[in-house]
Order: structure tokens, then sequence, then C-alpha cells
């Protein structure tokens, strides 16, 4: 019934000469950069490389123009249906995944732990089987990330990365899409991550150093970043000839620093630990102190929700602060990473700088 109303839509926008519902797309071979991730997982940015990742933030630019800034209706992904299982709750996640999906035409189908506990009542082996043959592509966000790699092994379908224990590759999408477009490139630009070292540095540090960009690290003692990712992230530093530096002091690591990063210090499934990890992370609130040690153009991130005492309002709700861009920006990428691994689709705006 959608399906026929927006034919009706668009023939009438036709017969009055108005072309904003009429359906104006391309989806040919993406040939660029000859970048084809059709068919493909995205478990981790690790697997990608850097044409890879900018193709994708290119998509992203081209469907955030086309479709928010010229109108244009876009079906790319009508016919198509994506299981989305939420082991944890999120809102960002959920909301930008659902709109996304549906505003290109496709239907989004949610799971809950109420409806879905992965492993339990069934194995994975035979989840993955069944959501293969009922969905075109599958979102989870999980607690661990062997679920996903198994999910991804049994499947026949795209396994998409919603956050894992390791990994939260489609918010650093989003992250770098909207420096992006805040600083008009990302080749050479300082990120300073001042908080725990948990999956969203983890994404980080898989792929700053594939786009130029040099990372300086600080979190409290005890709480460092896996020391096996830390491992390739200096690998990927010492082949794209940038610089990885780790430190137990927030100042150290935002001097001169473009980007200051942070994320919650309390996540899913940590509760009990609270009372500990607020004590153990006093002196890592980000203030404009912080912002005095970092350059003159510093911006701030941060992928929600917040807390104070993670970053101050002064900072949070100052002009630096592109957290808001920056949740937005989770609806087009996650779109940019649907319209890549489903179609051939290609982008129509110049390729960006990055």
């Amino acid at each position: 019934m959608l399906f026929h109303l927006r034919t009706l839509l668009a023939r009438t926008a036709l017969r009055n000469g108005n072309t904003r519902l009429v359906r104006n797309f391309r989806c040919g071979q993406a040939i660029q950069n000859n970048v084809g991730l059709k068919g493909r997982d995205l478990l981790t940015l690790k697997n990608f490389t850097a044409e890879e990742i900018k193709y994708i933030l290119w998509v992203s630019a081209d469907l955030k123009h086309r479709i928010k800034q010229k109108g244009e209706y876009l079906p790319l992904l009508q016919g198509k249906s994506l299981g989305m299982i939420f082991e944890k709750r999120s809102t960002r996640t959920r909301l930008s995944t659902e709109t996304g999906f549906a505003l290109l035409g496709g239907h989004p189908c949610f799971l809950t732990t109420q409806d879905i506990h992965l492993g339990v009542n069934e194995s994975l082996t035979d989840t993955s089987r069944v959501l293969s043959g009922m969905t075109d592509a599958v979102l989870a966000r999980v607690y661990k990330q062997s679920d996903l790699d198994l999910l991804a092994k049994e499947a026949s379908i795209p396994i998409i990365n919603g956050l894992s224990d390791l990994y939260h590759p489609i918010q650093i999408l989003a992250d770098y899409l909207t420096l992006q477009e805040h600083y008009g490139y990302l080749k050479g630009l300082t990120l300073s991550w001042i908080g725990d070292g948990n999956n969203i540095l983890h994404s980080i540090m898989m792929s700053a150093a594939k786009f130029g960009m040099h990372l300086q690290v600080a979190t409290p003692k005890g709480y460092e970043p896996d020391p096996d990712i830390t491992k390739v992230a200096e690998q990927y530093a010492k082949e794209n000839g940038t610089k990885m530096s780790m430190s137990y002091d927030p100042l150290e690591a935002a001097r001169g620093s473009n980007v200051l990063i942070t994320d919650t210090w309390v996540s899913m499934g940590q509760e009990e630990e609270k009372k500990k990890r607020l004590r153990d992370f006093q002196g890592y609130q980000i203030t404009m102190k912080t912002g005095k040690a970092a350059a003159p153009n510093w911006t701030f991130l941060h992928c929600l929700p917040r807390k104070p005492e993670e970053v101050d309002d002064e900072v949070f709700y100052s002009p630096r602060s592109l957290v808001f861009p920056e949740a937005e920006n989770r609806k087009w990428t996650i779109m940019a990473v649907m319209v890549s691994l489903l179609t051939d689709y290609s982008p129509q705006l110049p390729k960006p700088t990055f």
C-alpha cells in the first residue's frame, strides 16, 4: 500500500511540474576508485581499507545532499528487509537505522532480547541461517564481538556491527563525516581521546591512521585499550606516517589537538562498577581548561548519552561542540552502509576531500 501511495504521489508531482517527490536516482555500478562493497560484512573498520571507508563517507555525504538538501526520493532499498537484533537498548542506533532504512524504501524489523536470545533457545548457527533466508541484512547490537563473528561466518547476508564489546564502527563513520563537514578535510587532524579505553576508542584506533590522522590517548591506569588492538594501531600509524601516543594525563593528550573526544565512563553492564569508575576517572572531565591545551580550532565530540562528569555544560553546549550534528550523521552514515553493502550505488556528488 505504501508503494502505491508513493507511486501516486510521484505521478501527481510530475503532472503538477513538481519534481520534489519524483524518483530521481541512479543505481549503477560503483566504479569510482574501483570500490565495490556489495555483500560485505561490517564487523570492524580493521577489515576496510582507507579507500573503502572514504567511499562509505562519500555515499553518506551524497545521500545527505540528495535527500535532505535537494528533497529527492531515493527508494534504493525498496523490497529489501533488515533484521535488527538489539541485546542492548539504544536511542541513536535504533532510530538512525529504522528511519534511514525506511526512508530508502526498505523494511526494518526490530528484535529485542524478548524476541530473540542469541545462542540460548537456538544456536547462533541456526539463527544466522534463518535470518539469511528471511532478511537481506542484519544489524546486531550485542555484548560479545564473538557472537557477531559467528553470525557473519554462518550467514549468507551482510552482518553489520551496531555495537559490541570491542568495536562500534558505525559511530566512528558518523564522527568522521562530522569532522569532514566541519574542517573540510581529515588528513593531518589530531584526535585526542580522554576517557575509557573502550569500543569507541578501538574503532578510532583501527581507522584514524588510514586517513592520516594522529591520535593522542589518555586513560586512567587499568582502563587502557586492548593491547592486541593497540599493537595493530601502532603498526597502522607506522605504515601511514602518523603519530599515536598513550598516557595517563588528559592535558598531555589534549595538547595541540584539533578534536577532543570522550564517551561514557560507565557502559551498560558495568553498573556495579559505577562508584569505582567515577572515583578512578576523577580529573578526566573535559572542560575549557582542557581546551586551552588544544589547538585554537579545537572541537568536541561525544557519541551520547552524556553525563556531566564526562564533559561540563560549558563545553558540551558551546559552539565548539559538534555532538548534535554528530548524532544526526549517525542516520546518513548507516544509510550509506546499507546502500553500499546491498546495492551497486554510484554517488552523484563530487568526492569530498579527505
